[in-house]
């Protein structure tokens, strides 16, 4: 999954085309192509980091119970705008949102300011379309703090340049919920991330510098490393029930710090599926528990699923044998 776009956010894009300075130290990739760093994201996400780690010593033993409920509780809105937003909602189109929802995620994705949604889908459209190759911007084969962090310390590989414009964005870029936030993203991003969540937290008593810390830069960093954890983790480590030719695994861990990211294999094997996983239950899939939700209040509608027949035959034709069951087998000789 975050996908982001060049940088983690417009406020962390580098480009040195805009003047920015680097130096380039002379670090070969695996294609020989000299790696060129951008040392202000490197400058940037090391402070984010280090915050979040004090963040993370307040939320567990200063702040008030208030404030850690308040801080849970922006890490799932945050993060729906990523996974029901972003990801299930505009990347892939498994839904429709009536405008009321639209508007809902794209105040949640500004929250958790992982660049506007516009350029979002484009990365995780490349990511799709060209996963594991130089034109995937986080390709997961050269190895787990690349695709996790790395990807966005460096100039980008240029194919990814080169085979942007194959990526068709008429749909978002024409969306006039996304203009707006995308046309507005500098102003409102900063202030939806950074100021106004801390701010109401101190409505009820909690110390300006600990809702900081707490409330922007631990949250911040929080959602934004599970996002990552979609790109590394879930592409590295774990069983491929449903197509052991790719990279894409089934990692529940990822799966509960993303609520519902993890079952990238079913993913990357179904992805208009909306569920992004094959199981029904929302203990580990808290995104599709928000959508049908929606769903029930009329505000999410044409929710795409896949038949258990077409998913059991996946299953046993390209599976890696970790979920193929003597029902499943049986079922699937029946029918053939």
């Amino acid at each position: 999954m975050p996908p982001q776009a060049e940088t983690n956010s417009s406020l962390l894009r580098t480009n040195c085309e805009d003047g920015c300075e680097e130096i380039l130290p002379k670090v070969k990739t695996l294609d020989n192509r000299q790696w060129r760093i951008v040392w202000r994201n490197v400058a940037l996400f090391s402070f984010l980091h280090l915050a979040a780690v004090y963040g993370l010593y307040l939320f567990l033993f200063k702040i008030m119970w208030r404030t850690n409920l308040y801080v849970c509780c922006l890490i799932y809105f945050s993060g729906l705008g990523i996974t029901a937003g972003a990801h299930r909602l505009w990347s892939h189109k498994s839904y429709k949102a009536r405008l009321p929802l639209q508007i809902l995620l794209v105040i949640f994705n500004t929250i958790a300011l992982q660049d506007a949604v516009v350029d979002w889908v484009r990365e995780h459209r490349m990511h799709h379309k060209y996963s594991e190759t130089d034109a995937d911007p986080h390709n997961a084969k050269r190895g787990f703090f690349f695709s996790h962090i790395g990807w966005l310390l460096i100039r980008k590989h240029p194919d990814i340049k080169a085979k942007g414009h194959t990526i068709d964005l008429e749909d978002v870029r024409n969306d006039p919920v996304l203009k707006f936030q995308k046309r507005y993203y500098r102003i409102i991003a900063p202030l939806a991330c950074f100021v106004i969540p801390p701010y109401v937290a101190t409505l009820w008593g909690e110390s300006p510098w600990n809702a900081f810390f707490v409330c922007a830069m631990f949250r911040y960093a929080y959602t934004l490393n599970g996002t990552w954890l979609v790109n590394s983790a879930a592409h590295i480590w774990g069983t491929k029930p449903y197509d052991k030719n790719i990279n894409p695994t089934e990692n529940k861990i990822v799966s509960h710090i993303t609520f519902g990211e993890g079952f990238h294999n079913y993913h990357h094997t179904f992805p208009w599926d909306y569920k992004t996983a094959e199981l029904g239950t929302y203990s580990l899939n808290l995104t599709k528990l928000f959508i049908d939700i929606m769903a029930k209040i009329g505000w999410a509608y044409d929710l795409k699923t896949v038949s258990e027949d077409v998913i059991q035959k996946r299953i046993l034709r390209t599976g890696d044998g970790s979920k193929v069951s003597q029902g499943a087998t049986a079922m699937y000789s029946a029918k053939s």
